[in-house]
């Protein structure tokens, strides 16, 4: 009998990212995003002024992906790259006004999605979920050398609204 990739976890969890990818992209577009632009308002909204590796290494990505993820959200207006007063070299990244009007809807699509997803789930299996797919992504990242990237405030941070 030949293994069934179908029947695994891990085809399950791809399948959900897909399905979360596609909807999330969704909620986004009728606010003018693409999914993974909002993780760079939301990032600079809890610390503006990043420079661009600080951006990387906060959303786990390597630095052309943040380029080029600036240089869009640059073109429509939501932020704004200034050079380092004490190193010219050096470029932080800060919301514009109309960048910080965006966090509100960003988090009103997000409330969305996670109801979707999570309709028909109770709180003690959301609660659950959250831990299992935390130890999934802390393996995988530390399988793959980048226990850097893993966010273990977001372990502690609020319950999500809606959960």
């Amino acid at each position: 009998m030949s293994f069934s990739y179908r029947k695994t976890a891990t085809y399950r969890l791809a399948q959900a990212a897909k399905a979360h990818r596609v909807r999330s992209g969704g909620h986004l577009s009728r606010i003018g995003l693409h999914p993974g632009q909002e993780f760079v308002l939301k990032a600079l909204a809890d610390t503006n002024g990043q420079t661009m590796s600080e951006l990387a290494n906060v959303l786990g990505v390597q630095p052309p992906t943040v380029t080029k993820m600036i240089s869009r959200l640059a073109a429509h207006g939501l932020v704004e790259r200034q050079s380092s007063e004490t190193d010219g070299r050096l470029a932080r990244v800060f919301l514009t006004d109309e960048g910080r009007s965006r966090i509100a809807d960003v988090d009103k699509a997000w409330k969305r999605l996670e109801k979707e997803a999570l309709s028909g789930i109770d709180d003690k299996d959301r609660k659950r979920l959250r831990k299992l797919l935390r130890v999934v992504e802390k393996n995988l990242a530390a399988a793959g050398g980048f226990t850097d990237a893993i966010d273990d405030e977001a372990e502690e941070a609020e319950e999500p609204a809606g959960a």
